[in-house]
């Protein structure tokens, strides 16, 4: 096909005006000045203005699965969550439980070394769960260990920067319907399949929910009910949250008309007058909430601790809820009353520090009866009207370590790792045994009591011990 002469005078000046437009943009990047400084192109950088990559957002997408060489045990027994299958201290096992041992303690089935924390066990179909950290790699890991022999089966580690801070890690997973739900240190929630490890679903609730990390960390330990994982984010528009255990996705939240922060206290499920509600202690006060739906039922101000709230709400019985901290907060009991179809929350008493006040373990209610370990490091019954029943006494003391109540026994840990074991009794303190399990310090972190295996740990390392009776 020819060319017209007026094309091909128009092709032949087309590099002219290529060079023309190449010189005029030069000119006009080189008069914007040296504050537009050249920068290198770096893959992952370039994305619009204020956004992060997923894994930056949230470091548990970017975790890896590692496999170990442990095998899943068939040994019965759960205690699938924090405070065990009821959330509420006490194994409800039938296993008979050993009232006595040697000078030797119970019997060391084996042990594994744990980075520096307070993190609790959770315990079904065998395995063994625990939230851990390593310090040198800066990774958090959930790890998953045979209870037949401590080896473990897998862990699911992720970067996580963190500083030395009273321990690393505190929070007690939740197993449930094959899931396994964690909360990390900073905020971060995540699911595995509670068998292979296999990631499921990640939560950020600093950066999705605007949750603060507590002064010392996160001590909140999620709860599964029934489809949903309820947590307390304690964010602007999320006092608290449900999730769905299968997927991550929001079922309802919870207002936060009074801006309560994350505390390092769990919620606790609660039935009353036909309902089933949450009840929480955030910074500024208790609130309970629907289950339905997350609705505000009702809320107070008469209880909150200005240094930090630690132990949960205890549920008693009658729409009773207990209340307990340490730094001179003492104990508070409240009443629920129906008023017009509306819950109020009433003050029956309060107690002074030195009648009770737990500053880190939450008390366990049994027989009518409230046990647990107060700020002087004695363990004490109270009567449901606030009285000390009886306590262990000043030579007796268990400083801030763990405890729970099986069988009408009660297995309680001192700061340094001395297991004692005594009577659950509502009347007086009857010791029956005692013996150095654990030769660390800090022996801080929630038990587990699973097939007669009592699961203990101090800072950095947790043991497995027969308490089953022969």
């Amino acid at each position: 096909m020819a060319m017209t002469p007026r094309f091909t005078r128009f092709a032949l000046a087309l590099p002219a005006l290529a060079t023309l437009a190449a010189i005029v943009a030069l000119t006009l990047w080189w008069a914007r000045g040296p504050d537009q400084e050249l920068k290198l192109r770096v893959p992952g950088t370039d994305q619009p203005p204020g956004a992060e990559g997923a894994a930056a957002m949230n470091p548990i997408l970017s975790g890896k699965l590692v496999q170990g060489d442990g095998q899943p045990s068939s040994l019965p027994g759960a205690w699938p969550q924090f405070r065990g299958p009821n959330r509420d201290g006490i194994s409800p096992e039938a296993t008979a439980l050993v009232r006595s041992w040697e000078a030797g303690g119970p019997r060391e089935l084996w042990s594994v070394d744990l980075g520096e924390g307070y993190a609790g066990p959770a315990v079904l179909d065998g395995r063994v769960y625990v939230m851990d950290y390593d310090r040198e790699k800066k990774q958090s890991a959930l790890r998953c260990f045979s209870l037949a022999d401590g080896r473990e089966l897998w862990r699911y580690a992720y970067p996580l920067a963190l500083k030395r801070n009273h321990g690393m890690t505190r929070t007690t997973p939740a197993i449930a319907a094959k899931r396994v739900v964690a909360m990390d240190s900073k905020c971060n929630v995540l699911c595995l399949d509670a068998a292979s490890g296999e990631f499921r679903w990640g939560l950020n609730l600093v950066r999705e929910y605007l949750a603060t990390v507590p002064p010392w960390y996160t001590g909140q330990c999620p709860l599964i009910d029934g489809h949903a994982v309820v947590l307390a984010p304690g964010g602007r528009d999320a006092l608290l949250l449900a999730v769905d255990l299968d997927t991550g996705k929001p079922l309802w939240q919870t207002p936060n008309p009074r801006g309560w922060k994350m505390t390092h206290s769990s919620v606790m499920p609660m039935e009353f007058a036909g309902r089933r509600l949450y009840v929480y202690c955030g910074s500024g006060g208790v609130v309970g909430v629907s289950a339905e739906n997350g609705a505000i039922l009702w809320d107070t101000t008469e209880w909150k601790i200005s240094i930090a709230t630690v132990p949960s709400p205890l549920v008693l019985d009658g729409g009773r809820i207990f209340l307990s901290g340490g730094y001179n907060a003492g104990s508070l009991m409240l009443q629920l009353k129906e008023d017009g179809g509306k819950l109020v929350p009433q003050t029956l008493f309060k107690l002074a520090p030195e009648v009770f006040g737990a500053t880190q373990q939450t008390p366990v209610f049994r027989d009518g009866h409230i046990f647990g370990t107060r700020a002087d490091g004695q363990f004490v019954c109270l009567d449901p009207s606030g009285k000390v029943a009886w306590s262990s006494g000043a030579g007796t003391q268990f400083g801030l370590g763990s405890f729970t109540l099986a069988g009408g026994l009660a297995f309680a840990l001192n700061d340094s790792g001395r297991l004692s074991l005594f009577e659950a009794s509502t009347s007086r303190f009857a010791p029956l045994a005692q013996a150095q399990v654990l030769k660390g310090r800090e022996s801080w972190a929630p038990m587990a009591l699973a097939g007669g295996r009592l699961l203990a740990r101090d800072l950095t390392r947790m043991v497995c011990l027969d308490v089953a009776a022969r």
